[in-house]
């Protein structure tokens, strides 16, 4: 006996456990957003840790990638999985912590601050940087010594692989003042790096 629902579009018997967990937050379930950020604040404070030049500014911003999360969620679609968009998110978060940085004037005491640019090869490999936890800390202790824009500049130009005209466009300025800034930085990198 054909009843014509064979013909009818049949939904999945289970739903997937994340979009139950997104369907009980938006309906306030508290225990669901603690078990969100349960589930996802490691992987987002890895992606934040390495891209962040202040690591006393880490947990502060990953507090605001989940905030702004859950601010969101009404918007979330499902189109891709929830970990991408955290992690979506966390980059826009980085990029408006850069932005911030960028947009302070630079006081700069070196007096070759204004010389004419200096060759990429100066700046330590980022890739070898990474390999190795030494250097890793060795690289944020240099990092450390360095003015707060100097700091910000490399740490979103290298880890966080960003262009020069992308820097530029979000700062509101000039690729070559970006430019400017970048080899300043590298160059006191290089010097600092080299005195330890």
């Amino acid at each position: 006996m054909d009843d014509g629902l064979d013909s009818a579009p049949r939904l999945p018997a289970v739903a997937s456990s994340e979009h139950v967990l997104v369907d009980a937050i938006r309906e306030g379930d508290r225990k669901a957003m603690a078990r969100l950020v349960e589930l996802h604040a490691d992987a987002v404070y890895r992606f934040v840790y390495h891209r962040l030049d202040r690591l006393e500014a880490l947990e502060d911003l990953v507090q605001e990638v989940f905030l702004a999360a859950w601010k969101a969620l009404a918007f979330f679609r499902g189109e891709s999985e929830i970990r991408t968009w955290l992690l979506g998110i966390a980059r826009h978060k980085i990029a408006d912590y850069y932005r911030e940085r960028l947009q302070k004037p630079v006081i700069s005491d070196d007096p070759d601050s204004d010389s004419g640019p200096a060759s990429l090869a100066i700046f330590p490999d980022v890739d070898a940087r990474l390999d190795g936890e030494r250097l890793e800390e060795r690289t944020r202790q240099v990092l450390s010594t360095m003015p707060e824009q100097y700091r910000a500049v490399l740490r979103w130009r290298y880890w966080d692989q960003r262009s020069l005209a992308e820097m530029a466009a979000i700062c509101g300025n000039t690729e070559k003042s970006i430019e400017r800034l970048l080899d300043r930085a590298r160059r006191l990198f290089r010097k600092r790096w080299d005195d330890g």
